[in-house]
């Protein structure tokens, strides 16, 4: 079953580089008690996430926090590894928590995983934005296969 607004985020652990190396994130801990701005991609350095959807957080980050939001992220089916790399590319510096779902855990708990074996990348996340308040969702913006609209950031910063 696919996540809604009104729905408390599933248990899962995330992983984040940290200066000591990857390290283990509680979805439990990480929503409590805050108001976070979480988008996910179906992989890092494909096209339109590199290109348009990452960019967008990273561009809108001053104002998106100036609306309440205590912490900007990113999630995607990619390795810890992988996801500091790409937010190094990308510029991110302190702008963007850059969140990797190595094995698709929390996209599957949340019901918004997608099968791209079809195009060599196995299970990964659909595209989606949310608003997570206090472990709550409040906003959910879940893009249809190929779009890219309702999760950009632009999308986002009208609904706060």
């Amino acid at each position: 079953m696919t996540i809604k607004v009104g729905d408390k985020i599933p248990s899962a652990t995330l992983t984040k580089m940290t200066a000591d190396g990857p390290g283990p994130i509680s979805t439990d801990e990480y929503f409590a008690g805050r108001k976070v701005a979480l988008f996910s991609v179906p992989g890092a350095f494909t096209p339109t996430c590199s290109a348009k959807h990452l960019p967008g957080f990273v561009e809108n980050a001053d104002d998106i926090r100036g609306k309440g939001v205590d912490e900007i992220a990113c999630v995607a089916v990619n390795d810890v590894f992988v996801m500091d790399a790409w937010g190094k590319s990308a510029g991110v510096d302190g702008k963007v928590t850059m969140l990797a779902d190595g094995n698709a855990a929390f996209a599957q708990a949340m019901g918004l995983e997608m099968d791209a074996t079809g195009f060599g990348m196995g299970k990964r996340s659909k595209r989606f934005s949310m608003i997570v308040d206090n472990g709550t969702v409040a906003e959910l913006n879940i893009e249809e296969p190929g779009a890219f609209q309702v999760s950009s950031a632009e999308h986002m910063l009208s609904q706060l």
